[in-house]
């Protein structure tokens, strides 16, 4: 498909220097998840909050994915540290692949009736906005902002396994392949800024403005798929959702520490070692997947 070929020529582009696998420590895999048309439309749990939710996040990412690569690959030429570069190819391959796979997710998620479509439009709309009127700079801490959310959300999905207990198992390969490889790339797009910005009220000021916008947004697109659905008054469904999340033991209880240690002047993402968590994913990840999931040595 078009789709495939653009990320392909993406993932080849970088530089005219082929990616074959990234580097020992963020390895380019390439997965083809297939998403079987007989998976039921509430497939988290049976509960269409939950299931919108992760679905509205699922719409932002492929052009945000996108935008991630372009925000780095504007610093490309300038990097001098050849073992910087090898790590920004290899998360260029890892975004390009992320994008690839949430795109078939979506496909997949259209073909139950849902406005996917629209809200893909309206999230490059919002981008190539963004792209227009901020400078490379702030496109960049940005960049650096969304993925420590992603690193942040990543990293707890590894810690705590069980909250994809309640997904179709079906489904539960790509988060958690999503996951083990948003925190292998974590430091990437955040060491680039330092060597090439290294403007601390930039990256703080831009992690404010999108922890705003990221927060609105969101559950601006998880209420239009609820209506989509006719199911946002399913008060029961959207307060179990919210329990889940925000409840005594939610998925987003002990989070605001990691948070907030992002507007420390000394912060890098590397001060939270996640390679035990790392590993223990790839584990589970085999368990899905058996021999497609390679194991560090």
């Amino acid at each position: 498909s078009s789709l495939n070929s653009c990320v392909e020529g993406q993932i080849m582009s970088t530089n005219h220097l082929p990616i074959l696998a990234g580097t020992p420590n963020i390895p380019v895999r390439r997965m083809d998840f297939e998403f079987d048309d007989a998976i039921p439309k509430y497939w988290f749990d049976n509960n269409p909050f939950l299931t919108m939710l992760l679905t509205g996040l699922s719409c932002v990412f492929p052009e945000g994915e996108r935008m991630f690569m372009r925000s780095v690959r504007n610093y490309q030429d300038k990097i001098t540290d050849p073992e910087l570069l090898k790590e920004v190819r290899a998360f260029i391959g890892q975004e390009a692949h992320h994008g690839k796979e949430h795109q078939e997710f979506n496909e997949f998620m259209a073909r139950k009736g849902l406005p996917i479509e629209k809200i893909m439009t309206f999230v490059a709309q919002g981008i190539a906005f963004e792209e227009k009127n901020l400078s490379k700079e702030r496109m960049l801490a940005k960049t650096c902002a969304l993925e420590h959310f992603t690193a942040m959300f990543a990293e707890m999905i590894l810690e705590h396994p069980e909250f994809l207990d309640g997904m179709d198992e079906r489904l539960r390969p790509l988060w958690l392949w999503h996951a083990v490889e948003e925190s292998e790339h974590k430091s990437v797009a955040f060491d680039v800024y330092q060597q090439q910005v290294g403007n601390y009220w930039i990256r703080v000021s831009e992690m404010a403005f999108t922890s705003v916008f990221f927060t609105f947004f969101t559950g601006l697109h998880t209420v239009q798929l609820l209506r989509a659905t006719e199911e946002q008054r399913n008060f029961k469904a959207i307060t179990q959702g919210l329990n889940v999340l925000v409840g005594r033991k939610g998925f987003f209880r002990g989070m605001m520490p990691q948070y907030l240690a992002y507007y420390r002047p000394d912060f890098h993402p590397t001060q939270r070692d996640s390679s035990l968590l790392r590993a223990k994913g790839l584990r589970l990840l085999q368990g899905f997947l058996g021999e497609k999931i390679k194991l560090a040595a």
